[in-house]
């Protein structure tokens, strides 16, 4: 079976259990796994597509308990590189009423080294690309020269083995010393890049556009692009024609990783079908109606990985919407 890549951080989200209130008068945190690569992963995993996850965890035991939860949620991890001086990432996140989230600060101060950010290129595993179909991954990695010389190899072996790009933006501003250098570091991401996924605050940040028609008249070479924007309206790009789906409402508690279910689906409906029928745009919306009720359901619980949910969860999810129309 070829399978799907998923490359970058995988971190622990320290997620406020008090809703509403601020930073420093936070009573207790909770840890889940996390970052954008590793939840889209196990977003795959519990879909049923195969997937590896490349990444680098401490030597610690944080990172030891990643890897077992990943092991445990279906995702391969091989690609995994354990760094014997770094510390695995650990992110605190504070939650509004409304379940949205607000990053704060990482464990650790000034002086600690991340092991996402010493990615290396040589031990990337080649062998997962030569019978992969896409490779995903976001910018994040891009801020630190080690992790970014690994993408660099991953585009190229991606390229070498034919294997489709998909880049969901992930703008994260905490995570770069320099932000403003992901302005000469996106284009060149770009060059290599199939299918475009962000939101639109991010195409307003790094593109000063929030047509998906007008990213892709700017980058002709890209087959896709989907803006999705929290609650709202889902704008896309797919099959040469630009469409909206409206987002599902839902009372949702908690939107860490929405936007990866989201992704996962999508690259899980779009792997089992050639993408010729993308051009089809019956199919091309069914693909935005599975995806966002898959970022809808997962709001329903805490942490990116609890409330993914499986192909049955959002097929009888979207035939009681269908019914109720």
């Amino acid at each position: 079976m070829p399978r799907v890549i998923c490359l970058g951080e995988v971190l622990i989200d320290q997620i406020a259990e008090d809703a509403g209130v601020p930073y420093d008068q936070v009573n207790t945190w909770k840890p889940y796994l996390g970052g954008a690569p590793a939840n889209v992963a196990c977003g795959l995993a519990k879909l049923g597509t195969p997937v590896s996850l490349i990444s680098a965890v401490g030597q610690d035991a944080t990172g030891a308990d990643l890897l077992k939860q990943l092991g445990v949620a279906g995702v391969e991890t091989s690609g995994v590189q354990v760094h014997p001086e770094a510390v695995t990432r650990e992110v605190y996140v504070t939650r509004d009423a409304k379940g949205d989230r607000h990053f704060n600060r990482f464990n650790g101060d000034a002086q600690t080294v991340f092991a996402d950010t010493l990615l290396s290129a040589e031990h990337l595993p080649a062998h997962l690309f030569v019978d992969a179909k896409f490779l995903v991954l976001g910018t994040l990695g891009l801020a630190n020269p080690q992790t970014s010389r690994a993408i660099g190899r991953a585009l190229k072996l991606a390229e070498e083995n034919f294997v489709k790009v998909i880049v969901d933006v992930n703008w994260r501003a905490m995570f770069w010393k320099h932000p403003e250098q992901v302005a000469k570091l996106l284009p060149v991401l770009l060059r290599y890049t199939d299918f475009l996924k962000l939101t639109e605050d991010e195409a307003k940040l790094l593109f000063r556009l929030t047509s998906p028609a007008a990213i892709a008249q700017a980058y002709s070479h890209l087959e896709g692009i989907i803006i999705t924007n929290g609650d709202k309206d889902c704008r896309y790009y797919l099959g040469e024609k630009q469409s909206k789906h409206p987002a599902f409402p839902v009372y949702s508690i908690d939107t860490t990783g929405a936007g990866d279910a989201f992704l996962a689906a999508f690259i899980h409906k779009i792997y089992h079908r050639p993408l010729t029928h993308l051009q089809d745009p019956q199919f091309a919306d069914e693909v935005i109606a599975y995806a966002s009720a898959a970022g809808a359901l997962s709001t329903l619980d805490m942490g990116a990985i609890a409330g993914q949910p499986n192909d049955r969860q959002i097929r009888e999810f979207l035939a009681m919407r269908e019914a109720k129309h």
